[in-house]
């Protein structure tokens, strides 16, 4: 009886150890997956790191998380500076005080002129 006890103890060990081997490779890939998800450029890149990852015991684990979150389909990297409308009034207003600029030189140039002509 004992020799059946033992045996299921040892059957029961490898048991957890494969589910904790499997269980861990798992939650190594689970930056790739959000990478294959959000269509990520770098898919294969943290997939790999994912896999170096487990050989750190998992050091660089919560940088590639974060990196493959950084990505937004249809949006990027979220870095692009996008004009807003105040940005298009001031560059309209800048473009308004040149051409007043070059207007005064223009009357001052054509007052020069005037009163060197008198």
């Amino acid at each position: 009886m004992l020799d059946y006890f033992a045996l299921f103890l040892v059957f029961l060990v490898f048991f957890v150890i494969l589910v904790l081997f499997y269980g861990i490779i798992v939650v190594h890939d689970i930056p790739y997956e959000i990478a294959v998800h959000r269509q990520h450029p770098h898919q294969d890149a943290i997939h790999v790191a994912g896999w170096i990852s487990l050989f750190t015991l998992g050091a660089i684990w919560p940088f590639l998380w974060i990196w493959a979150t950084l990505y937004k389909p249809g949006i990027g990297w979220g870095m692009v500076h996008h004009t807003s409308d105040s940005d298009i009034k001031t560059s309209k207003l800048e473009l308004d005080i040149l051409e007043l600029q070059k207007q005064v030189e223009l009357l001052a140039n054509s007052q020069i002129k005037e009163t060197k002509g008198i």
